[in-house]
């Protein structure tokens, strides 16, 4: 198959609506029809016929239009549809589509040359929860908190318009247009704009491997975009290796160029990699990554390709002249599930595959992810490779993400389910670690809103959706007593989605107010200990000390190491002289989790020097610097 730019090529976009001097050119794949024509809603009524392409691409310039115009497209006499390439649905997906200028955007980022991935860390979020409005705008606003707490960057959840009036955003139908009741588009290109004066990052979550389920109208303009071969857990796959699938590579290639170029995105979380059925050479996955590093080279700008995909293939951030799919990172999900078994006992599901225990936390810790090619219980079969040739800023490791908190019966956060001295510490190992650390909205202050699946699709959509759902999660033992599906919130209520909004009040309470704290001061320590900022495996050493209680060392070419004692359930003594650690050096207190300003009430650690004794009066952990040893080598 074809790609669609070789490396001496510049970006054009192929589809959609595109404004020029005196008027606007119109493109649309639709290789089966026979006739289309441009409905022009206003500002005239009118209807023009496309001039037909061999590419199935129908194209035409209509003079004296521009920014503002409404459209549709008939199909052999039927519709009119919107645009499956619009940018932007004023009345839904279901209405007429507007053309969009994205030249009349004044940037101000031409310095900005994005975040390198070893400084990486993530701050995932809903556009729609994370304030109380729920707008691009809104989130603008909240940009300089995020500096101030740490992050790096911001992961945008699918912002591709959907029907109805909320949703997560993974039943995405206008792929090429930024969800209308969050805003227009200039609204987004604006909340990019701010973050790279601010230094941050945006990245955006983009599912390539299905069509919602209401409002998608590419496939009926284009029935080869969907597989005949192929299926996913959502619905039809789509169609990378059958017939017309060159185009079809072609519109999500020129997709994920499209928010890089016109809105600025500086990388991508690609939804699930492994429902990318692709049997040609090269992968579709490949060409993908090729074409987006191509406009990274174009642009002077980094642009991070992260995959999400339970499989633990190496591959996966392998170059893509090395075999593999040329992703700089991919989620790890070992590390959330061996947390949630030892800090919540789960042991079903996926959670079967796991012990839960400090040796094994400190095996992900030092690989990347735990299964290596092991037997899976879960999935049947062995999973994962070898992490051979990786680094620990490829793994993104995590405690909570938008899928393992709305997955659970009442959208429960981790922090929910556990006491929050181990959630402090817990918190302290995520961001101490070599991996790169994702946060979940509102997880730094120990939000006490919860997050629901929700949507809001028709009656009838909306059952068979929530049965799907059901069926998915009886795995569960959660989800096994009849009785608990008679309570759990509607996912189309639109209480249900409120209740989900994070309450920005709680940050001046307690004890939100001391976690933030905490937070804060373990992100900077992430961004400007030397010890922290050299993220290669033989400067991170993660091992068991006993079943509930981790020691990582984190050390570096001329820096004094760190040595973090991490205690994730109740108190106990921990005898570090029983460890390689201790003899012949002498440590001093960074930081106590369970000390003022950041416990209420406090419970600091006792700490015995002389005999290297650190007693927990319940969870926490403790920070360590070394401050002098007999000999400089690493331990």
């Amino acid at each position: 198959m074809g790609g669609p730019l070789s490396s001496t090529d510049s970006w054009e976009p192929l589809f959609g609506a595109f404004c020029s001097r005196g008027g606007v050119e119109f493109r649309v794949w639709a290789p089966a029809a026979s006739l289309v024509e441009l409905v022009v809603e206003a500002p005239v009524k009118c209807s023009i016929a496309l001039q037909q392409h061999c590419d199935g691409v129908w194209r035409r310039f209509v003079a004296g239009l521009g920014p503002g115009t409404l459209y549709w497209y008939r199909l052999d006499g039927e519709g009119p549809y919107p645009d499956p390439a619009s940018r932007f649905q004023p009345h839904g997906v279901h209405g007429p589509s507007e053309v969009i200028d994205a030249s009349n955007f004044a940037w101000t980022d031409q310095h900005w040359r994005g975040v390198e991935l070893e400084r990486l860390v993530i701050y995932e979020l809903h556009i729609g929860t994370f304030t109380q409005a729920g707008t691009f705008q809104a989130a603008h606003e909240k940009l300089r908190y995020l500096k101030e707490l740490g992050v790096t960057a911001i992961e945008l959840m699918p912002v591709a318009d959907f029907a109805g009036d909320r949703n997560w955003g993974y039943d995405a139908a206008a792929w090429y247009a930024p969800a209308r009741c969050y805003g227009r588009p200039d609204d987004l290109r604006a909340l990019v704009n701010h973050a790279h004066e601010l230094g941050l990052a945006v990245l955006l979550d983009v599912v390539y491997n299905h069509l919602g389920p209401d409002g998608a109208y590419l496939a009926r303009f284009s029935p080869q975009a969907l597989s005949q071969k192929y299926r996913t857990p959502w619905g039809p796959a789509i169609n990378l290796d059958g017939p017309g699938s060159t185009m079809m590579r072609r519109f999500i290639c020129d997709n994920a160029l499209y928010w890089v170029h016109e809105f600025h995105i500086d990388g991508f979380r690609f939804d699930s990699t492994h429902a990318f059925y692709d049997q040609t050479r090269p992968h579709f996955l490949q060409e993908l990554t090729l074409a987006l590093r191509h406009a990274s080279q174009q642009l002077g700008r980094r642009l991070l390709l992260i995959a999400e995909d339970h499989r633990n293939l190496r591959e996966l951030v392998a170059p893509v002249g090395e075999h593999g799919f040329g992703f700089d990172a991919v989620w790890s999900e070992d590390f959330h599930h061996s947390m949630r078994r030892l800090l919540a006992r789960d042991a079903d599901g996926y959670f079967q595959d796991f012990n839960g225990t400090a040796e094994e936390i400190a095996t992900v810790l030092n690989q990347g992810w735990l299964f290596t090619g092991q037997q899976s219980q879960y999935y049947g079969g062995p999973r994962g490779t070898s992490i051979e040739g990786t680094r620990p800023p490829q793994f993104v490791i995590y405690l909570q993400n938008h899928d393992q908190v709305g997955h659970r019966p009442f959208g429960r956060r981790l922090h929910h389910e556990v006491d929050l001295a181990s959630w402090r510490a817990a918190s302290t190992l995520l961001i101490l670690a070599p991996e790169t650390p994702l946060l979940f909205m509102g997880q730094e202050w120990a939000a006490s809103s919860p997050f629901h699946f929700f949507i809001d699709h028709r009656p009838e959509l909306a059952r068979k959706i929530w049965e799907g759902r059901r069926c998915e999660l009886s795995r569960f033992h959660a989800f096994a007593d009849p009785k608990i599906w008679s309570r759990l919130p509607d996912p189309g209520s639109l209480e249900t989605f409120r209740a989900c909004k994070l309450r920005w009040d709680e940050l001046e309470e307690e004890p939100h107010k001391g976690i933030l704290v905490l937070y804060k001061r373990l992100l900077k320590l992430r961004a400007t200990h030397p010890a922290l900022t050299v993220p290669e495996r033989e400067f991170a050493i993660a091992e068991a000390y006993d079943a509930e209680t981790l020691l990582l060392r984190r050390e570096g070419p001329n820096a004094r190491a760190l040595l973090a004692v991490i205690r994730l359930r109740h108190g106990g003594l921990v005898q570090l002289t029983r460890t390689a650690l201790w003899a012949g050096r002498s440590w001093t207190l960074l930081l106590d989790t369970e000390a003022e300003p950041f416990a209420d009430p406090p419970a600091p650690s006792r700490i015995d020097w002389t005999h290297g004794c650190i007693e927990f009066k319940r969870a926490g952990a403790v920070i360590l610097e070394l401050t002098w040893a007999e000999s400089p080598e690493v331990v």
